[in-house]
């Protein structure tokens, strides 16, 4: 089934305030929890429904991706199914409860209804993303390419495996919680009294308590190293654009969950070509001979040089177009033009020879402009300011 428009779900503008999302999303989320709707399916996906929708509007970063490229722009990589992307749509029922709580102070069920989804689960840490640069040529960007990072990040300790206790028998189960990793709260709310879970004070959620911390890593599971990594950068990508590599970040305290590893896109500029969206501008400057009587030139392109035919009598602000020659699509759907911008070269000075060369040519009839040709001239430069 297609799926709906993000702003259409939570009944907003797409204009709407952080705050005004926020407040969308509470109604929303009230309206169809499951535990006040028990066994109604349809209320569950819409519950569904509303946490993606806010997951992706409540993140700048995310909004402004979807704004931009749509669903596309948020659910994977660059439309083939790779590791780059944002919201994946696979948030589980745990992950939504969790953000649930975040906005409404707890996890929690509302008073009277137990609910099949408001169990408590063991907290795990999660690493921190890292963010790297990756500098790109207009080449590169056409293609696609490979890049390999040698990045300097926690990662699993190797002493403890990531537990962050001294060998077997250095844990026990946490006294407080019992091993749910979480305490139950009554809280009065407008709408009446709503049970929440909380992370456990005393073991942060995990479940368990070490009583002999590793000597390595302090009790902490993970220690300071390093990991090669090979990213493979789509096609199209374009400067500020930021992908991500699910698990490629920090390692998480006690085999928690890694961060993810955040490439943003820079642009190297090029000598001779210029970007605009998916094509490219070339600035060619013509001899007025050349203009005038016509001849082939070379026009630079990703791909290496191609001849150019000049008709004779080309006029400055000409655009020639190279169909196909400029940079693909991040999505597919299609590759931009080289534009060849013409302009004529009026030397700055000139011999006595030349100088009197011009002087017999200027009262020439075909040395006068027509009325014609000012007015292109004239369109195209007024074009600049529409």
């Amino acid at each position: 089934m297609e799926k709906r428009d993000y702003y259409e779900v939570l009944e907003v503008a797409k204009t709407a305030t952080a705050e005004e999302i926020k407040k969308a999303y509470r109604k929303k989320a009230i309206q169809y929890h499951p535990d006040r709707n028990p066994g109604d399916k349809e209320a569950e996906e819409k519950f569904k429904e509303a946490a993606e929708a806010y997951e992706v509007l409540s993140d700048p970063e995310k909004r402004s991706r979807y704004d931009q490229f749509g669903h596309a722009g948020v659910s994977g990589a660059a439309g083939n199914g790779g590791p780059f992307g944002g919201f994946s749509g696979g948030m589980s029922m745990d992950d939504i409860f969790s953000m649930f709580g975040d906005i409404f102070g707890g996890r929690g069920s509302f008073g009277g209804f137990g609910g099949g989804f408001s169990g408590g689960k063991q907290h795990r840490y999660r690493g921190t993303d890292l963010r790297v640069k990756v500098k790109l040529t207009l080449k590169e960007i056409s293609t696609g390419v490979e890049k390999k990072f040698k990045l300097k990040k926690y990662v699993t300790c190797p002493h403890c495996h990531g537990s962050g206790a001294e060998g077997t028998g250095s844990t026990e189960t946490c006294p407080t919680c019992k091993g749910s990793g979480t305490v139950i709260r009554n809280q009065q709310t407008i709408l009446g009294t709503m049970q929440t879970r909380t992370t456990c004070p005393t073991c942060g959620g995990e479940g368990k308590i070490i009583k002999n911390k590793c000597k390595e890593c302090a009790g902490e599971g993970i220690v300071y190293g390093e990991e090669v990594v090979n990213v493979k950068i789509p096609a199209g990508v374009s400067e500020g654009m930021q992908l991500s590599m699910s698990g490629k970040g920090n390692a998480g305290k006690h085999n928690g969950i890694p961060g993810d590893l955040l490439i943003v896109v820079e642009e190297e500029p090029d000598k001779e070509l210029i970007r605009d969206e998916n094509d490219l501008v070339y600035n060619l400057l013509l001899s007025f001979p050349t203009a005038a009587l016509g001849g082939t030139v070379e026009i630079p392109t990703i791909d290496g040089k191609v001849k150019v035919k000049i008709e004779s009598g080309t006029q400055p602000g000409k655009v020639l177009r190279l169909r196909g020659k400029g940079l693909p699509s991040l999505h597919a759907y299609g590759t931009g033009d080289l534009l060849v911008n013409v302009s004529v070269y009026v030397p700055e000075t000139l011999t006595k020879a030349e100088k009197k060369a011009l002087e017999e040519l200027e009262n020439a009839e075909n040395f006068k402009p027509n009325t014609s040709i000012k007015e292109k001239i004239f369109k195209k430069f007024k074009s600049l300011f529409d």
